[in-house]
C-alpha cells in the first residue's frame, strides 16, 4: 500500500508532462495541417526548365 504514495505522484507528473507537451505543440501550430504532408510525396519535384524522367 505504501508503494501508492510513490506511484501516484509519478503518474501525475508523467500525465502533466504529456499534457504540457501536447499544449505546447498545439500552440506552436504542430497540428494545423495534417493532410498536406501526406500528399507531398505524390507531387513532382521538377524544377522549372527540367524535363521529367519517363
Amino acid at each position: 500500500m505504501s508503494i501508492l504514495f510513490i506511484l501516484v505522484p509519478i503518474a501525475l507528473l508523467l500525465a502533466g508532462g504529456a499534457l504540457l507537451s501536447f499544449l505546447l505543440s498545439a500552440k506552436n501550430g504542430q497540428y494545423e495541417d495534417l493532410e498536406t504532408p501526406a500528399y507531398r510525396i505524390l507531387l513532382d519535384d521538377c524544377k522549372s526548365g527540367e524535363k521529367p524522367n519517363d
